[in-house]
């Protein structure tokens, strides 16, 4: 089923009053903890209004490593908020929801990756940022869907191991001499995405253009007229001339998209595109994060540093 996104959302009173009177409360919370509030383009639409940073993996990355606030509060899943106390291990990094996690990253363990290594010793090993910390511990450099194309032609090795995403790996390696040797994860609310789907939007919307994350199937990404991460989603929506936006990713960017571009439509071709883990956090679960702490998420010194590595060898080269 196509679903049409509008920004207008219905409220009734009483919710907009508890909204506004929550983030009256997390934002005195802020101030109090010296916190900042990265939120990833998946989240819910209230959780996105609250953020400090908005954006996707590399963004809020990046926001990580370079914030002087004492306090992160990560709006996203786990593997985010890994990633944010392994560049930042004198910070506190708080995660709403101890529970959302990441199947995609769930699809890879350390043993199973020393075994692959093993198999291929001379080649190299670029990790998704959707992984573990003692993932990207094993791991020589990581990516981010915006950066992977560069980060794969930037490493020395002819033969690479992907992990843990297989639709992002056969994407890049229609983009590189290199050779992929894919692992077989992915991420289950993009893979859910068929060909049909884009199809029967475009029949729909004839005059509209598509887009699409690299984590969709190839089967998607041979119907659409870019492949985007999805700061690169919002970059497209900004500068299309196009009335009409059919969108293959998580259906929380349609929020984004809209708020920023009123003028235009944004399809979703699919009913599926919906990440459950990411629609956990709330505005009573950032609340309760702030006002006692909790969920705090931490990586072992060890573990840390190896992984460190990896995260800073990708901000290096972007």
């Amino acid at each position: 089923m196509v679903r049409t996104v509008e920004v207008t959302e219905q409220l009734d009173e009483v919710d907009r009053k508890y909204r506004a009177e929550m983030s009256e409360k997390i934002a005195a919370l802020k101030r109090k903890r010296n916190a900042i509030l990265l939120v990833h383009n998946y989240q819910r639409d209230e959780i996105q209004d609250i953020a400090d940073i908005m954006g996707d993996s590399l963004g809020l990355s990046r926001a990580a490593a370079q914030t002087d606030k004492d306090v992160i509060v990560f709006c996203g899943v786990h593997f985010m908020a890994e990633s944010a106390s392994i560049l930042n291990p004198h910070k506190t990094v708080l995660l709403p929801r101890k529970e959302a996690g990441c199947p995609m990253a769930d699809m890879v363990t350390v043993e199973a990756l020393k075994q692959m290594k093993e198999q291929h010793p001379e080649a190299t090993v670029v990790t998704y940022i959707n992984s573990s910390a003692a993932v990207k511990a094993e791991s020589d450099i990581c990516c981010t869907s915006a950066n992977a194309i560069k980060v794969v032609n930037s490493v020395k090795a002819d033969r690479i191991i992907f992990v843990p995403d297989r639709n992002l790996g056969r994407y890049i390696a229609q983009h590189t001499d290199k050779e992929i040797i894919l692992w077989p994860g992915y991420c289950q609310t993009h893979d859910c995405l068929g060909a049909a789907g884009v199809l029967e939007s475009k029949k729909k919307y004839p005059d509209a253009e598509v887009i699409a994350h690299p984590e969709c199937r190839e089967e998607v990404l041979e119907h659409v007229d870019a492949v985007l991460s999805t700061s690169g989603m919002v970059r497209y929506a900004k500068e299309s001339k196009a009335e009409t936006i059919i969108v293959g990713t998580e259906m929380g960017l349609g929020y984004r998209l809209k708020k920023e571009n009123p003028e235009k439509t944004f399809v979703f071709p699919s009913e599926c595109l919906v990440c459950p883990t990411m629609k956990l956090t709330t505005l009573d679960a950032v609340h309760n994060a702030l006002e006692n702490m909790v969920h705090e998420i931490r990586v072992d010194e060890e573990t840390r540093r190896k992984a460190n590595l990896a995260l800073t060898r990708m901000l290096e080269i972007v």
